[in-house]
């Protein structure tokens, strides 16, 4: 049922001339959904407070609450048909509820309470349904959701997974809060977070690796009433930089079962690395950093190794941020392994001497929907320099898009080799000693591959005889025509 409302939500949003994208549907959906969540959430404290026979004081003042604006029932349960709508439903959300909303981030104690997630949502985002009845019909459509148990919520959390999933695959800059989630699952494996680690990311985005890591830790034994505590309140944490990653960051934590979702919005790179104390420290770092970005000059000023690439400048806070023995699992483009400018080749002698860069797993084109660049992942712990590196690359006899993603089975021989770090036709291992200690060139080179000659498909060589006859036909013509 809940997959139906979500599809019928698109539908609906689809012919709203606000929204123009799959960006826009998750926006919308997202702001509407977390108020309906935090309805759900004050009526159950509300119960429980009841039963301790406690007074609970709600959050949101009662004008305000979904069940008085948004969805007044009548004695059957059914919406009132005198709910507001049209003209003065998106008058009472734009001039009244949005103002009231974002005043909360004043108004709380600190940037852990959901007062200030409320405030600092409603800050950044606005309401761009233009139609006052198209926002009706997704109100109603949103307020049969429940989230109220955990099948509902674990349920609530594959649909929204593939709402931004869809987001990613459509492109534009919706691929920068996706990462495929059988590599975000293979990552977690591979750094395997024990519960009391604290897991941060610092380039949050849908916080992917944070709900993953989640679920990973949650199934790893029978956990305690302690265990899940720890988990929920004291693990997770991420920043974001981008106001709609950082709903979309938030809702995904939600949905998996965290509660309280401990993102900042801030933008992590301004941060000053000699700030960083052993109190701000972390045991196990999971992140995709944004790549090919360029950062401003008085941000690079934050770090001891000047660049303007966004993934180097967040590789350098990561490494900062981790505690000794830390351990940690990065996304980067595999041009970092070998560009030759100082800055590439100062931050490899960085991670080599101060971490240990165990692994290295090498990724093929196409496993990023939408982008076309090559990436490779870094697994390393830090306090002990590197001496070997065991390398695995990823080679699929498919090519890997839309139709044909990355799979879990895809990664299941790099998982298993990696635990004994075994050579085979498409792993080996190199000697720290043997890399130049001039360029740090870390580059792939599978020493254990066979190159095949590639024979060209009969129909594509007749193709290039083709378009070869033609242009050369062309320039007779050009030629015929000067003289």
């Amino acid at each position: 049922m809940f997959e139906q409302i979500f599809k019928n939500v698109d539908d609906v949003l689809w012919k709203d001339a606000g929204c123009g994208s799959e960006l826009d549907y998750v926006e919308q959906t997202s702001w509407i959904l977390f108020l309906k969540y935090l309805d759900d959430l004050e009526k159950e404290k509300q119960t429980s407070a009841k039963l301790a026979g406690k007074t609970y004081k709600s959050i949101i003042a009662p004008e305000f609450q979904w069940t008085v604006w948004a969805a007044p029932k009548l004695k059957d349960g059914k919406i009132d048909h005198n709910a507001l709508t049209g003209d003065d439903l998106t008058d009472f959300v734009n001039i009244k509820l949005f103002p009231y909303l974002k005043k909360f981030k004043v108004d709380a104690d600190n940037a852990d309470t959901i007062q200030y997630k409320i405030g600092e949502i409603f800050s950044e985002l606005k309401n761009r349904i233009q139609s006052g009845y198209t926002l009706r019909e997704v109100i109603n459509l949103i307020d049969q959701l429940r989230f109220g148990s955990h099948a509902e919520k674990h349920e609530m959390s594959h649909l929204y997974e593939a709402k931004i999933q869809n987001m990613g695959n459509a492109g534009r800059n919706g691929g920068e809060y996706y990462t495929p989630r059988p590599l975000i699952k293979t990552i977690v494996k591979v750094v395997d977070p024990k519960i009391g680690n604290k897991i941060y990311d610092g380039a949050v985005g849908s916080a992917g690796f944070l709900c993953e890591a989640f679920e990973y830790m949650k199934n790893s034994k029978n956990l305690t009433t302690k265990d899940l505590e720890i988990l929920q309140k004291n693990t997770f944490y991420g920043k974001e930089k981008k106001s709609l990653a950082y709903i979309i960051g938030i809702m995904n934590m939600i949905f998996h079962g965290i509660s309280s979702p401990s993102i900042v919005h801030t933008n992590t790179l301004a941060e000053n690395l000699s700030d960083i104390q052993e109190k701000d420290r972390y045991d196990v770092v999971l992140a995709n950093p944004p790549f090919g970005g360029k950062e401003r000059e008085e941000v690079q000023q934050n770090f001891p190794i000047k660049t303007g690439e966004t993934a180097f400048l967040f590789l350098q806070h990561f490494i900062k941020i981790l505690k000794a023995n830390g351990k940690a699992g990065v996304v980067i483009k595999n041009t970092f392994l070998s560009n030759t400018d100082n800055a590439s080749v100062s931050l490899r002698k960085h991670l080599l001497e101060s971490c240990n860069l165990h692994t290295i797993l090498d990724l093929p084109g196409g496993t990023f929907l939408g982008a076309g660049v090559k990436t490779v992942i870094l697994f390393f712990d830090k306090g002990v320099p590197t001496r070997k590196v065991w390398y695995y690359q990823l080679n699929l006899d498919r090519n890997l898009g839309k139709t044909n993603p990355l799979s879990e089975k895809d990664l299941e021989e790099f998982v298993r080799l990696q635990k004994t770090k075994a050579d085979s036709d498409n792993s080996w291992t190199i000697n720290i000693k043997d890399v130049n200690t001039e360029t740090y060139d870390l580059s792939v080179k599978n020493p254990n591959k066979k190159e095949e000659a590639a024979l060209r498909d009969p129909q594509e060589i007749l193709k290039e005889i083709a378009t070869l006859d033609k242009e050369s036909a062309d320039i007779l013509k050009s030629i015929k025509e000067i003289l």
